[in-house]
């Protein structure tokens, strides 16, 4: 038996996939990505962070905005994992297996970029042991460690019923028991991702110091503290679909029907009809009282291009109720306009990520202060598109190999 054949008793029942050949000349591609970045990654752990664009103005830049980014697109595990196991929604039981790997992916992602980010990983481990009980900070690092383990927990089922492991029934029986817990660490998973999404957007909220991100709120919560939580939950399905969609065109195959990924996007088009109207009410108070009241203008907020107006406009014009238009009306039912808006919220909690992290350290807080220019350098780019590339490897692996998609049989037969 050739290798070749030996390669598909590994896959999934009654699917077909490419060619081995192809396959490992697309990981070859994927892996020189990670190559670029593990080089990358190995120069900031050998000489420390002053090799990137970092500096002692800007401790946050591009990492944090792709941590951030990643961590809210990847919400869509949760949410998706409480409206499937929690609330009951049957028919998502035909996408959950790939918000999970989604999930899983953005979370170990964002973990292997903040071991780069603090600095000095060999004392990664003093915010376990020695933890600041003041800072949101703390609650991050803990929900997100705690939130990885779940998904880790939510994946190993997937891998178990992977044909040939599934024979075996110790593994057999292992991946049902876990099945039957599954609802019980969903709800945890929940719990968890909510409160460390919320963290991190009240983190911005309480920095009295900087006016782009001070906000005030609700008893001790900052208004970002719930922006944050209903703009990941409006986007991570949305992310979910994009995936789902990109990977039918790679492969030519159909992996779930249209309703499901209609069902998905109306359900983060709705979540981000709401975000949409508490980001303008929040942003009104801003602009009228919170700006005043430090003694800014509006005008003041923005410096040239890099920080212009164009990325507040494009937040919060083009990225809010256009793509609410194109996933709550019937435009939805049309694949183009679906995706597109899908795409556009996908973009819009990056921007809001971004001028968060960036932006709001830019701007001068003192008289004798100057806006800054932030550009991050080739460490920072090629370590993130390591983590893409990883991705990528995850998903491609996963799809190759495990029962992702229980519609994919029956919608590609012949």
């Amino acid at each position: 038996m050739s290798l070749m054949e030996m390669e598909k008793n590994w896959y999934p029942l009654g699917v077909e996939r490419c060619p081995l050949g192809k396959f490992l000349a697309w990981l070859g591609f994927l892996g020189l990505w990670v190559l670029l970045g593990a080089i990358a990654a190995g120069l900031v752990l050998w000489k420390g962070i002053g090799v990137t664009g970092l500096d002692n103005y800007f401790g946050f830049g591009l990492w944090i905005t792709f941590d951030l980014a990643v961590i809210a697109l990847g919400a869509g595990a949760f949410f998706t994992g409480l409206l499937r196991y929690i609330i009951g929604i049957d028919e998502l039981k035909n996408i959950i297996n790939l918000t999970v790997i989604k999930g899983f992916i953005c979370y170990s992602g964002a973990m292997i970029i903040l071991s780069l980010d603090v600095g000095q990983p060999i004392r990664a481990w003093f915010g376990y042991w020695h933890p600041n009980v003041h800072s949101m900070l703390t609650e991050v690092i803990f929900c997100i460690t705690c939130y990885l383990m779940v998904l880790i927990i939510e994946y190993v089922p997937l891998i178990l019923e992977q044909k040939q492991i599934n024979k075996i029934p110790f593994l057999h029986n292992l991946a049902h028991q876990m099945h039957v817990v599954m609802p019980l660490f969903a709800g945890i998973g929940a719990f968890l991702s909510t409160f460390h999404q919320g963290s991190l957007g009240g983190m911005y909220g309480v920095m009295f110091a900087r006016p782009y991100a001070f906000r005030d709120g609700f008893f001790i919560w900052p208004w970002t503290f719930f922006l944050f939580v209903l703009s990941a939950i409006a986007s991570g399905p949305c992310l979910t679909v994009l995936i789902c969609g990109f990977m039918e065109k790679l492969s030519g195959r159909k992996l779930t029907t249209y309703r499901v990924k209609s069902l998905m996007c109306k359900i983060g088009g709705t979540m981000l009809l709401i975000y949409m109207v508490f980001k303008y009410l929040d942003t009104w108070a801003w602009i009228n009282n919170v700006l005043p009241r430090a003694g800014l203008t509006f005008d003041q907020m923005f410096y040239e291009l890099v920080y212009g107006r164009w990325l507040f406009f494009t937040e919060l014009v083009l990225c809010l109720p256009v793509p609410v238009i194109f996933l709550l009306t019937p435009l939805r039912k049309k694949p183009a306009f679906m995706y597109a808006g899908a795409a556009l919220s996908c973009l819009g909690v990056i921007i809001n990520r971004y001028v968060f992290t960036v932006q709001a350290l830019a701007q001068p807080v003192l008289p004798f202060t100057k806006w800054e220019i932030y550009t991050p350098n080739w460490a920072e780019w090629t370590s993130s598109l390591m983590i893409v590339a990883y991705g990528f490897i995850v998903m491609s692996l996963s799809y190759r190999y495990l029962p992702i998609f229980p519609q994919e049989v029956g919608l590609n037969k012949k």
